[in-house]
């Protein structure tokens, strides 16, 4: 963006490849500016004196996208996300497949559904784009809580994301921590808790592990919650879960 008015050519090395990186570009671009190269590891951009309006439909979140994807495969269900989009998610949508959960693309959007069937464990490693995103690991680890074996979830972006670890052990949930590796052995039931949510991801973990747990879960400092999730008690109400927030 800052590129996009400065004077003279701007090159960007390591570039961040994520669709969102993209979408930027696009619209930018539509705006009046010279880019070349996103979506690479490598983006030039030619400053040009000013940018004009123009119009733009920003990219469906796909990390809120997964995050709901796998509440669906937590809980059970039959669920149409509207507006979603698999190309943008493809490695997350795999995974899940091969655990058992049906993914289908449809004119509305993507449907997700597991009705009945267990869970099959899982074997991913976090990876830039298109791998595994980071930013649903932790709703991963969740789910891998209820899959029948045991799962390996590895760490290779971000240094101490697993600080849900702990969080979801007050559930009951058996997880090992080696290095930047996790192993996770499936349990057949979650048990309620008052638990802590320490980063944007790590909270919304404990509530799709909160939605299937025996009993109530109370999910502390959510404030962590809402930089990256809008109204998602009212979403999930919708669907027939049981949960409110609580002020005071």
């Amino acid at each position: 963006m800052a590129a996009s008015l400065a004077k003279g050519e701007t090159v960007i090395e390591n570039a961040a490849r994520e669709p969102e990186i993209v979408d930027l570009a696009d619209c930018l671009i539509k705006m009046g500016a010279k880019i070349e190269g996103a979506g690479s590891s490598t983006i030039h951009i030619q400053g040009v004196p000013s940018l004009s309006g123009a119009r733009h439909s920003v990219l469906p979140d796909r990390i809120e996208t997964g995050t709901y994807a796998m509440a669906v495969a937590m809980t059970g269900g039959d669920i149409t996300l509207e507006g979603a989009r698999r190309d943008l998610l493809g490695s997350a949508f795999d995974v899940l497949e091969e655990a058992g959960v049906t993914v289908e693309v449809t004119n509305d959007g993507v449907r997700v559904g597991r009705n009945g069937a267990g869970l099959r464990p899982m074997n991913v490693t976090t990876e830039p784009f298109p791998g595994f995103p980071t930013d649903l690991q932790a709703q991963l680890m969740a789910l891998a809580c209820r899959a029948e074996g045991s799962s390996k979830i590895t760490e290779t972006i971000f240094e101490n994301r697993f600080m849900h670890v702990q969080e979801l052990a007050r559930f009951g949930a058996k997880i090992h921590i080696d290095g930047r590796t996790a192993t996770i052995e499936g349990v057949d039931t979650l048990k309620g808790a008052p638990v802590m949510a320490t980063d944007l991801r790590a909270s919304v973990s404990l509530v799709i592990a909160g939605l299937v747990a025996e009993g109530e879960t109370i999910v502390n400092r959510v404030y962590h919650l809402d930089r990256g999730f809008e109204r998602l008690e009212a979403k999930l109400s919708r669907c027939g879960a049981t949960i409110e927030r609580l002020t005071g």
